[in-house]
């Protein structure tokens, strides 16, 4: 039988650049994101990676937690090896002046539809073998940023949590492997969301540092193929490193 990679997000910046890359490793995608026609260009590009690979295209908007749980129960006849939670978006605001219906739409994304389909994939897959699930998250999820502080705390969310989980897995002696792959300014569609721009920005000459798609997709296979919890791009050196999870963790006695 089959065994697919699942990527959200993957329409376009770092999720749509892994998918390029692990079609590179010949494996077969489920590409998960709200724009078909995107979607239906990545198809293409795979394609000409690899014409054997099956490729899955599934339009939904994630930000509807229901979505979340269709998208899962729709792959239920699949043999899912990876599962990456890509998708999401930033804000910067500051607190007061944060358009509101924005911000809950970014909460759903990030934090629900996340543990939603982490919870589901690691119900199902943690006793087998070489399955791994990848959250990403960001390197204001271990740093605020000013005026992107809820954004920030969405993915100190996801930081936290992926490095829980893998805490869980590890003590419970389950095969899946959990990760958190942390970016730091990516050339991607982020910042145009962000700050609600109707156009795309130059990252050249604006962002003194930062690394394009694809080489946070090349960031994403060293995490993926390493035995470490956490990929985090450095935000001063902006080297990438792996490391073991970085939150204190403590065990809860039981009776």
């Amino acid at each position: 039988m089959n065994k697919y990679t699942v990527i959200t997000g993957a329409s376009s910046g770092i999720g749509y650049e892994t998918a390029l890359a692990f079609a590179e490793r010949g494996k077969n995608l489920v590409i998960v994101a709200r724009r078909t026609e995107e979607l239906e260009k990545l198809k293409s590009e795979v394609k000409k990676i690899n014409a054997g690979l099956d490729v899955i295209i599934h339009p939904t908007d994630l930000s509807i937690s229901n979505n979340a749980h269709k998208l899962y129960e729709s792959l239920k006849n699949l043999e899912i090896e990876t599962w990456i939670n890509n998708a999401g978006f930033g804000n910067f605001a500051s607190i007061g002046d944060q358009n509101l219906n924005k911000i809950e739409t970014m909460l759903h994304l990030n934090i629900e539809a996340l543990t939603i389909l982490s919870s589901l994939f690691v119900r199902d897959y943690s006793s087998i073998e070489g399955t791994q699930i990848i959250n990403v998250s960001s390197g204001g999820g271990y740093t605020i940023v000013g005026d992107a502080v809820t954004y920030c705390a969405t993915k100190f969310y996801v930081s936290a949590f992926t490095e829980g989980l893998s805490h869980e897995l590890k003590r419970n002696g389950a095969k899946m492997q959990a990760k958190v792959l942390a970016p730091a300014a990516t050339e991607t569609e982020f910042a145009k969301v962000s700050y609600d721009l109707d156009h795309d920005v130059n990252y050249e000459g604006l962002i003194p540092k930062y690394h394009t798609a694809k080489e946070m997709a090349g960031f994403m296979l060293d995490l993926y193929d390493s035995e470490k919890v956490v990929g985090i791009v450095d935000g001063v050196s902006y080297e990438f490193e792996l490391k073991d999870p970085i939150y204190p963790h403590v065990v809860r006695m039981r009776d």
